[in-house]
């Protein structure tokens, strides 16, 4: 809503520089209502004849002043409630003291109940309260006084005027907050569906890098090693030594990558997924790290672990050889696995401290896989130097979420 420059001012009890604009629909309601006013003014119909005794102000000109104050009252009827609420009722009153005009009731009953729907909460829980409390004042009190059966009319009344509009009011402004609470629970579920998809996406995109590093960088990281040594040292014997190993580490690189492509194209749910790597394989890794030219030495005693441990396991321990490879120096390089009271304890040691620099070129990527894989079991990672050693030390719960204890 646009406003004028100036100080602000309070207006219906909320901070306002001038007068709000009236919606359009109050506008047609005001000046519908006014035109039927004069309407019924001018054929002389009004609610009181002119004896009555209640009319204080008899002749057809002063019913024109409570009418058009209470059109005005609806031009407020949603902008400002509680100012056209307050404003009608003394025009009302000044209406009982004249002959009448329908319209003018028939306007106040809508102010009432807009001021219920539109009004604050607390304007809403009490002007119900009021009318009611109204209507039953003006059952009581007149038929106690007059003990005839037509007193209790004036408390009907006043509860067709008063209490059923407030009454309307109500039961319209509990749908309409029950239906824009349901609107903004409609609208959180989606966020969190949206939230729930965002992370899903997150979380594959994170698991598939982390297969793709483990499953590429130590057959990549043995090419560049031996292709470097290849190139440095002219001895075809050395030479020929290190072509085999590259042939060996390219094919097996890429027959991990038509795995994990396949893995991303599979889309039939009831085909069997490819076999991941478990604990029975690490001789074979251990093998290929010899064959690389690590001095390794595997030391087990695991026993049967579910198969995510294992995965997490073989994945530390591949991704742990690979670094050997590119950054230890001369030694041995040491494997365990050791299974203790609940969780399995993967340990790789491998000499530290000599190089000046890696053997082949890192991402940094490695360990924050490690730490990945660990954490997502619910496990720890450390990795660092540990006198002459650098020493990878995972421990994986085998109780994972879910499982029964």
């Amino acid at each position: 809503m646009e406003q004028a420059d100036g100080p602000p001012a309070v207006f219906d009890g909320v901070m306002a520089v001038r007068l709000p604009r009236p919606h359009r629909i109050d506008m047609y309601i005001a000046g519908g209502g006014l035109l039927g006013g004069i309407l019924l003014w001018g054929i002389g119909l009004g609610t009181r004849p002119a004896a009555e005794p209640i009319v204080l102000l008899p002749g057809r000109w002063p019913i024109l002043l409570p009418l058009a104050v209470t059109a005005g009252c609806e031009l407020l009827r949603r902008a400002a409630p509680r100012t056209a609420l307050l404003t009608a009722m003394a025009a009302l009153t000044l209406d009982t003291v004249t002959q009448g005009n329908l319209v003018t009731l028939l306007m106040f009953t809508d102010v009432i109940y807009a001021a219920v729907l539109y009004g604050t909460p607390g304007s809403a829980r009490r002007i119900p309260w009021i009318s009611g409390l109204l209507s039953v004042t003006a059952t009581v009190v007149p038929f106690a006084l007059w003990r005839v059966p037509e007193a209790l009319l004036i408390g009907v009344a006043v509860g067709i005027v008063a209490l059923a509009p407030a009454s309307t009011g109500l039961i319209v402004r509990n749908h309409r907050d029950a239906a824009e609470a349901a609107r903004l629970r409609a609208e959180q579920t989606a966020l969190l569906a949206e939230m729930d998809r965002t992370q899903a996406v997150t979380a594959e995109r994170a698991r598939m890098a982390r297969e793709l590093h483990d499953m590429v960088a130590n057959h990549l990281s043995a090419i560049a090693i031996h292709s470097t040594a290849a190139l440095s040292l002219d001895d075809p014997a050395t030479s020929r030594e290190a072509l085999t190993v590259i042939r060996e580490n390219s094919v097996e690189g890429l027959a991990e990558m038509r795995r994990l492509i396949g893995i991303l194209r599979d889309s039939d749910p009831e085909r069997e997924p490819a076999a991941t790597p478990t604990l029975d394989g690490l001789g074979a890794l251990v093998d290929t790290a010899r064959a690389n030219g690590l001095d390794v030495v595997l030391d087990t005693a695991h026993g049967t672990v579910p198969a995510p441990v294992e995965l997490a396991a073989y994945r530390i321990v591949q991704e742990s050889l690979t670094n050997a490879l590119k950054h230890a120096g001369p030694g041995r390089v040491t494997v365990s696995l050791t299974r203790l009271d609940a969780a399995l304890d993967v340990r790789v040691s491998s000499p530290y401290g000599r190089r000046n620099g890696p053997r082949a070129p890192g991402s940094g990527a490695g360990l924050v896989g490690m730490r990945e894989r660990a954490t997502l079991l619910g496990g720890t990672l450390a990795a660092g130097p540990d006198g002459t050693l650098w020493t990878v030390r995972a421990t994986l719960p085998l109780a994972l979420e879910g499982d029964p204890v």
